[in-house]
């Protein structure tokens, strides 16, 4: 009988990527369209902050409560669920007539997202032992380019004389094609579902909580740049054509460094030296922002969106790292997403919140400057020769 098994791996990359793609859209698409929507539904600061905020929040929950889903319903069982949560929950768009419901659906797509990528990772390192640096970085691109793809696309299809919430609407397509593919390829193991004492047991080391605190203040940037970043050039005479472009660029730069970076430092397991460097890539970005915005915008962009790409590839892979085995190692990484998201969801509201109190957004990239030189002496903690002291056997 013939080997199957390089077909099912690239079966398996092939969801990989398609469920990757859907990760983002949702959260980055309403920026470039923000003045339409706006428009349409009188949303304020406070409001257009929380098409993020509450999303994040709730992925930031879901990644606590998906490990013991996991175990009661399996994986293959809640990750359809939850892709058609996400699928509705973009579907449901075509019907938002206020902000409220707006609001509503961005919850859906949260929670929907919140299970996906609390297992995710797990997945690929029970799938691909030998290959986790690649394949999880090649998982974060594709996370990245899906957020370049919802924010590219939404201009064009309201240009194209469609309503705003038809262009969301739209990104439904694509989970729908996610969807279709999980049920066909996806299999549950039995044996690999974490026990249901593992979260909490986890939750014991501070290792976990350093994990949490690194991943949240960095991610806490990625949420408001999607949120603010063409607002903020918007406000200063750009179209939205051109402001979503530039997200586009921030967005791309992030798919290529999450995938370039990890397999750049797959040589050795001490990652620490590249988790450096998206550090100095988005310190230059934010400083940039805040205090030379006209001067090099594509560059500012370009260099946060690296620093932000490489930085959530290496975390994952960092995680997955602390623990050899991948149902451990997976649910490790789930609480780290879900504290850090937790974190990362106060980022768009602390910088609307400067920006009443200061007129402008400079005072919330300076913040985020200082969330990420913060980030670099938590990382000091990630030294490979630690692990098994700081995780020793989860049981």
């Amino acid at each position: 009988m013939a080997d199957t098994r390089p077909a099912r791996d690239w079966a398996m990359l092939g969801l990989v990527v398609l469920v990757g793609l859907n990760l983002r859209p949702f959260l980055a698409a309403p920026a470039p369209i923000l003045s339409e929507i706006v428009a349409d539904t009188g949303l304020g600061l406070g409001g257009v902050a929380l098409l993020t905020l509450l999303p994040m929040l709730l992925m930031g929950v879901g990644a606590f409560v998906a490990p013991g889903l996991q175990v009661r319903i399996g994986t293959r069982r809640g990750l359809l669920v939850a892709l058609a949560i996400l699928l509705a929950g973009s579907a449901l768009r075509l019907f938002a007539q206020t902000g409220i419901v707006l609001i509503a659906t961005a919850a859906l797509c949260g929670i929907g997202v919140a299970f996906i990528q609390a297992v995710f990772p797990g997945i690929i390192k029970a799938r691909f032992p030998t290959s986790v640096p690649v394949v999880t970085g090649l998982y974060s691109a594709m996370i990245m380019a899906g957020g370049a793809f919802g924010a590219r696309l939404m201009p064009a299809f309201v240009h194209a004389g469609y309503s705003w919430r038809a262009a969301l609407a739209w990104l439904a397509v694509p989970v729908a094609v996610a969807l279709a593919a999980a049920w066909r390829i996806l299999s549950d193991v039995q044996a690999n579902r974490p026990d249901g004492t593992l979260t909490r047991r986890l939750l014991a080391r501070p290792r976990t909580w350093v994990l949490m605190a690194a991943f949240g203040l960095v991610n806490a940037g990625y949420s408001s740049m999607i949120a603010w970043l063409a607002p903020y050039y918007q406000a200063q005479g750009w179209t939205s054509a051109d402001s979503s472009s530039l997200v586009a660029v921030m967005a791309a730069c992030q798919a290529v460094a999450a995938l370039g970076l990890p397999i750049l430092a797959r040589g050795n397991v001490d990652r620490r030296r590249w988790l450096w460097l998206t550090i100095a890539f988005q310190a230059i970005g934010f400083y940039g922002l805040a205090n030379l915005p006209a001067a090099a915008p594509v560059v500012w962009a370009g260099l946060c969106g690296a620093g932000l790409g490489g930085s959530f590839a290496l975390a994952l892979v960092t995680a997955l790292d602390h623990l050899p085995r991948p149902e451990q190692a997976g649910a490790l990484a789930a609480l780290m997403q879900g504290g850090g998201f937790l974190v990362a969801a106060l980022g768009p509201y602390t910088v609307a919140l400067l920006h009443d109190w200061t007129g402008g957004f400079a005072a919330g990239w300076m913040m985020h400057l200082g969330c990420v030189l913060v980030t670099a002496l938590l990382y000091l903690r990630f030294d490979p020769r630690s692990y098994p002291q700081a995780m020793p056997s989860a049981g």
